[in-house]
Formats: structure tokens, sequence, C-alpha cells
């Protein structure tokens, strides 16, 4: 941000004037004026100053300018006001640009963005919400930024839950035409998937006979033996129809749809590595990869009920190979980085999955360093997130104590959103009820820190007041409709008012909320600036009398007003929320 910029550079002179050396201050908004540098402090103390004096010193050493003015605060803030007049300059440079004076990176990374992950064979349900939702934002926010993103939902398609599904299918005669061409397979269906896979996986718990069969076919189709490969691939088509759906329902659209199968061809490499390298090693007939670092798997004086030694920090060997031969999760997901780096050579992939997962992607990583599969100077990012409750704090489920489906919870928000249209007078709008229904959803989890858990509230989520993606939706096409019925050109931006300040700095605020949020990996910030930013349109609106003023005031509210729609529309297309032009 150019004004900022100049704020540094104007600070940084007068304090070398003071005879103090520094590279660089920061300056960030404030609620005491619109901006602050708190840097006073630490340049008095590094050169045995007092900080009121130093502050006070600095001052008297800024050169005079009429686009900004400096005032010392106790106890040794610097604060600093923009001059409408330069406030008014920045935006209308901000409208003539493409991204709206969002600075894009100097050194553009390549980046893999490994999001979504569902399961084939399970329907999506609560728990697929939050990887889809971040993951989507995460990777438009990095392309407004200018990074070259490569997105890819890397399915669960590969692991044992595909061997129990076929076990318990060919139990139940639903694929007996594959293993006997005269006979004919039962219909099949996702609701088939979500009653065979839901009753292997419980029956696995009690039947180990079945469990040995459910192992033995997940070899088999890793192996690509026949029929078990087709039958795989048969599902795998059926369950990857339905989650495209699902998350196109959630304005969630991958390049690639890739999953753990597609990293096959390479395991076997990679195992190879390993072994060449000679960092894997034989345990109980699996073979390990021993990725603990200095600290970890200390013996401690504590042993469990056997009498064994515990650990402090315990980081267990990475499992490469089965005893039975099969791949695992972890070589799977070395393979695919294997693969990755083969294909695209990022900078940097990253991935978007639950907190639980945090060990084995720690593995994954280490592993993958300490094998040269990914290169030292290669960033590999796990970004863990929290769960969905429901108001008693607990995992958000039906009454009945079960996990809420995907497509229940976007017809609950339809239904919702429907029911609010009709107080508005508009009936029978589908698609609309589903873009608003998706923004109350996806403003209500991106509004929250990333790594917390937080509470699913449906109907403080559908409001359309207050701090929701509803509102936001409202606000633009409030605007919308204004800038329609007014039917004259904008001017330009001229900021004389209050109501025009706070928008120009709650504009500023915004774009300068899109670098904080990927340095933090988090949206929070941005749908705070997001609101801020609405408020305060809301406000002007309320206040002044945009129609009915003369022409010249009437065309340069019309110039800050269609800057301010547009900036709603970047960044709600960051946040993957539709923009509807009616509600």
């Amino acid at each position: 941000m150019e004004i900022i910029q100049e704020i540094k550079d104007i600070l940084l002179s007068a304090i070398k004037k003071t005879g103090i050396q520094a590279s660089d201050v920061s300056v960030a908004f404030s609620d005491k004026a619109d901006f602050q540098c708190n840097d006073i402090f630490a340049l008095a103390k590094s050169n045995g100053k007092n900080p009121v004096e130093l502050a006070q010193e600095v001052e008297k050493n800024i050169e005079k300018t009429d686009d900004y003015s400096f005032s010392v605060a106790k106890p040794a803030f610097i604060n600093i006001n923009v001059s409408n007049k330069r406030l008014s300059k920045e935006l209308n440079t901000f409208s003539s640009s493409a991204f709206l004076g969002v600075k894009r990176a100097e050194k553009p990374l390549t980046v893999v963005m490994d999001y979504g992950g569902a399961n084939v064979a399970k329907e999506l349900h609560v728990g697929h919400l939050r990887s889809p939702i971040i993951g989507e934002a995460l990777a438009r926010l990095y392309k407004l930024l200018g990074h070259k993103v490569i997105t890819d939902t890397h399915l669960g398609d590969w692991g044992l839950q595909m061997g129990l599904t076929v076990a318990q299918m060919h139990d139940d005669g639903y694929i007996d035409g594959f293993f006997d061409k005269t006979k004919q397979n039962k219909t099949i269906t996702l609701d088939t998937l979500n009653e065979e896979y839901p009753k292997a996986s419980a029956r696995k718990k009690f039947d180990s006979v079945f469990k040995k069969k459910a192992e033995d076919y997940t070899l088999f189709i890793q192996s690509k033996k026949e029929p078990y490969y087709s039958v795989y691939k048969f599902i795998r088509d059926i369950s990857v129809e339905k989650i495209k759906q699902n998350y196109a329902d959630l304005n969630c659209f991958f390049d690639l749809w890739y999953g753990e199968s597609t990293a096959e061809p390479y395991m076997d490499k990679i195992v190879e590595i390993f072994v060449n390298k000679k960092i894997a090693r034989m345990s109980d007939g699996a073979l390990v990869v021993d990725v603990a670092e200095e600290g970890e798997n200390i013996p401690t004086d504590k042993t469990d009920e056997n009498g064994n030694i515990l650990y402090k920090n315990p980081m267990p060997p990475v499992i490469i190979k089965k005893f039975n031969g099969a791949d695992m999760y972890a070589t799977s997901d070395i393979a695919t980085i294997f693969m990755r780096n083969q294909a695209f050579n990022p900078d940097k992939i990253v991935y978007i999955v639950d907190f639980r997962q945090e060990t084995h992607f720690k593995q994954v990583f280490r592993a993958s360093k300490k094998a040269g599969i990914s290169k030292p100077e290669q960033e590999l990012l796990h970004i863990s997130y929290g769960t969905i409750n429901g108001k008693d704090g607990k995992a958000f489920k039906t009454r009945e104590g079960t996990t809420i489906k995907l497509d229940d919870i976007i017809s609950l928000l339809k239904n919702k959103a429907k029911e609010k249209l009709e107080q508005n007078g508009i009936c029978d709008n589908d698609e609309l009820a589903r873009e608003i229904g998706v923004a109350a959803l996806k403003f209500g989890d991106l509004s929250n820190a990333v790594n917390k858990d937080y509470v699913f509230d449906i109907d403080r989520f559908s409001s359309f007041e207050g701090k929701t993606g509803p509102y936001i939706q409202y606000t633009a096409a409030r605007i919308n409709s204004l800038l329609e019925k007014a039917n004259m050109e904008p001017g330009k931006i001229d900021i004389t008012l209050e109501e025009e300040r706070n928008i120009a700095l709650s504009i500023l605020k915004l774009n300068e909320s899109y670098y904080k949020a990927y340095e933090q990996n988090s949206l929070q910030g941005i749908c705070a600036a997001l609101y801020n930013l609405t408020s305060s349109f809301s406000l002007m609106y309320n206040n002044i009398k945009i129609n009915t003023a003369e022409k010249s005031k009437k065309q340069k509210y019309l110039a800050l007003i269609k800057l301010v729609h547009r900036c709603i529309a970047q960044c709600l297309y960051v946040l993957a929320i539709d923009m509807p032009e009616k509600m």
C-alpha cells in the first residue's frame, strides 16, 4: 500500500536525522488516529534514550507535508493522520487498477494446494465441510496475490475403506456379476455405498475373519487384481460424481481430481529410495523410517501397565510397507509429494486437513525431507482446523446422535434462506436460496480462526443483519440497485465528509487484511475487514441523501460507491461466496 510505504519513508528519514539507524519501522491502523507507529520504544531502549524524548525528537525532524500529520501520544506512540486529498488520490488509483490496489507478489510462487480430501465410498458429512471451505478461499487468496496455484482434492481412494466396502458388497451379493459372468449384479447406487461401508466398518471390529478378508481385498485392489480392481473403479466413479456435485454446491472447484491411487505408480519408487539410502529398516515384518528428532522418543521413568518404558513426546517411525506388502497411507502421501515435484516442481505444498492428522503430516514431511524427495527449500505446510460443534459445544450431529450429511446441511441453509426471501417478496428462486445459504455457512465458518472449533448456529449465520454472509450479499445488492437507479456516470473520488473517510480507511484495511491472511493462513481478518467496509457504506447510505444530491456531489459519491461494490465483489470472490444482483 503506497500510503503506508510513504509514511514509513517519512519516519525513517526523521529517525535517521536523530542519529539512529533503522532499516524499517512498523506502521499499523489505529483507533486513536488513522495509523500509528509503536517502534520508538524499541529504538529508544536499544540506543539508551528516553522513549518520550526520542518520539518528540523524531516528530521535530519530520519534513512538513500536506498529505500527512504526525503527533506524539504518551507514552511514546507516533500517531499519523492522512489528508482527505491523499486518501482521494489513493482510492482513485485503486479504481483504475486491475486488482483494486492489492499489491501482487514480486516473486510469485508455484503452490500446490491439497484440500477437500473426501473418501470414496462414503457420503460427505459435516466433518468434510471445513477443508473445502478454507482451502478454496486460501487458494483464491494466493491467486489474488499473484501466485500460481494448482488445486487437488486428493481423494481417499486407496486404503482399507475400499477393501472393506468391496468385501461387504461381495458378501451381500451386490457384485456377483463381476466374479461370475453368468450372474448379474444388483443395482448399485450411492445409497448402496452409504449402507455397505458403515456396515463393513462396524463389522471389522468384531469379525476377525471379515477384517482379514477386507485387508486381502485391499491388497488385491492395490495390485490391480481382477475383478477386484474393476469393482473398485466402478465404486470410485459413483462416488466422485456425487462428491463433485457437493463441492460445486459449495463453490469449490479443483484443477485436479487425483486420489491416493494416482500416486500408486510412484509408490515402489519411493520405497526404493528409502531402502537405497539406507534410511528404512524392518520392524515386525513392516518397513519403517525413523523420523524422531532430538528431544523426542526420550525414555522416561514411567512405564505402562506391562512394565514397558514410556517415552516423552513420542514420535513413532513412519510405516511405508505393511507386513503383508500393502501400501500405507503415509506411502501414498510421500509418493504424492514425489509425483507433484515431478509434475509441477512447486515452491510450496499446502495441506488443509483437520488437527487429528498433525502427527501423520509431521512424519510424512520429515521422511520426505530425509530422503531428498522434498528439497530443503521447498515448504511443506499442514494447516489444521478445528471442528464444527452444535450449540451444546459437542460435535454437530442430528438429534439421534448421527453425523449430519452435507446434503442435509445445504438443504437446511437453503430452506432458511427461502424463508428470508419470501419475507422480502421473492419466491421460488432455488439458486438464489442456495447462494444465500452457502454464503451464510461459509462466512460463518471463515469468520472464525481456522485452528479453533466453532458453534454452527444456523439462525445467526442466516441473518440478513449483523456480521453474516447474507448481510454482506444484501449490502452488495443494495449498492447494485443504487448504481442502476442513479443512471449517471460516476466522477472522481473526492473525499470531504467523515462518512467518506470511514469508507476510504475501510478499503485500505480490507486490502491490508489480504496480506495478513496470507501470513496467518486464516481468513478471519478478511471477513472482519469486509464487514467493516459494508458497515461503513451503510453509515454513508443512511446519513447522506445520495440520489437527491446535486450533480457534482452525486458523481463523486457514485465513484466511491462503485469502488466499494468492486471491492466487495473481489473479496467475496476470494471467499468463494456468490454476489447476487438482487435480494
